[in-house]
């Protein structure tokens, strides 16, 4: 299965080469607009919009469960829900969002980037990602109590007792990363598996992860990669795919203006790994994208130009990443 899995995708980035290359040769003198940092935000998060599941809970009704599309069970605590420390009474909206699979963690921007001790980041391999919020007329509610999740193993490839709870971080762009619960002053958490589940418990809403850093005993390097001419990180995205790994996503979270070229700064990319790099960027309302399989080598420089990108809707793209090997 593995072995026809690597065939597909092979064959699904062959054709997208040919396509793309062939609309470059009719179109070589077209004039390329970049979109504007705007599109490009917009349209992640329409995929996250898209992904977007909506509950309701009664205060007064005390513990309320959910069961999600993907058949995890979010159970929160209604009694406990407060607005600027106060209690909160009647109707309560609750977003929540699940991500199991590469594709969709790439078309939302939701990498799982863990930040290791050091303050440098590295692949997690994840057990799911998760956000939940909980809103009354649009304000934000916080809770003083617990909140559980029951998380199907079997959505990540089965039990993993070296998975661990992880809180989301984002920054003033919107970039998210995951800091380990109850490291560093991060707000704590517990995880167990059992009978084919995780279940996580923690207190505080917004992004949530179960992860383990990916473990690999060969040599480490750093590499660039250039995007396209017109195009920097406000208005596209570089990303890493894991040959052999379904539910962890890299992203090259630098760029410099100066060269031109994103950067895997902090030396954590095996040297011989297999992989796929995903150029990613907006392009009236659909995906333009390129892929190129590589096998890293120390140090290196990859290049992706115009005439490699071909366009997909967020369906086709989230698929085709999906199937790479």
């Amino acid at each position: 299965m593995k072995h026809l899995k690597h065939i597909l995708g092979t064959l699904l980035i062959a054709a997208v080469t040919f396509v793309s290359c062939s609309k470059d040769d009719d179109n070589g003198d077209q004039i390329i607009m970049a979109p504007t940092a705007e599109a490009f935000a917009d349209i992640r998060q329409d995929a996250l919009d898209n992904l977007t599941q909506n509950f309701q809970l009664n205060t007064e009704d005390g513990s309320a469960t959910f069961t999600s599309e993907k058949g995890v069970s979010i159970t929160i605590q209604g009694n406990c829900l407060t607005l600027n420390g106060d209690a909160v009474t009647g109707q309560v909206d609750i977003k929540y969002i699940e991500l199991f699979e590469k594709g969709t963690m790439f078309t939302t921007n939701k990498p799982t980037m863990g930040i290791l001790p050091n303050g440098d980041r590295a692949l997690l391999i994840s057990g799911g990602e998760f956000l939940i919020e909980a809103t009354q007329n649009g304000d934000a509610l916080a809770t003083n109590c617990g909140i559980q999740l029951q998380i199907p193993t079997n959505l990540t490839g089965g039990d993993d007792p070296e998975m661990t709870l992880w809180n989301g971080v984002l920054d003033e762009n919107d970039d998210l990363a995951w800091d380990e619960k109850g490291r560093d002053g991060a707000q704590g958490g517990e995880l167990f598996n059992e009978g084919g589940s995780y279940y996580a418990f923690f207190n505080e809403f917004g992004w949530s992860n179960v992860d383990k850093f990916y473990s690999d005993p060969r040599p480490k390097t750093t590499i660039l990669v250039g995007a396209p001419e017109n195009y920097d990180n406000t208005n596209s995205a570089v990303y890493l795919s894991y040959d052999g790994e379904d539910t962890g996503l890299a992203k090259l979270d630098t760029y410099d203006p100066g060269t031109g070229l994103f950067s895997e700064h902090y030396g954590q990319i095996p040297v011989g790994l297999e992989c796929h790099i995903i150029f990613a960027t907006e392009d009236s309302g659909n995906w333009r994208y390129a892929i190129k399989s590589v096998t890293i080598s120390a140090n290196a420089v990859y290049t992706f130009t115009y005439g490699e990108t071909a366009i997909a809707t967020e369906a086709e793209l989230t698929a085709l990443i999906n199937g790479l090997p």
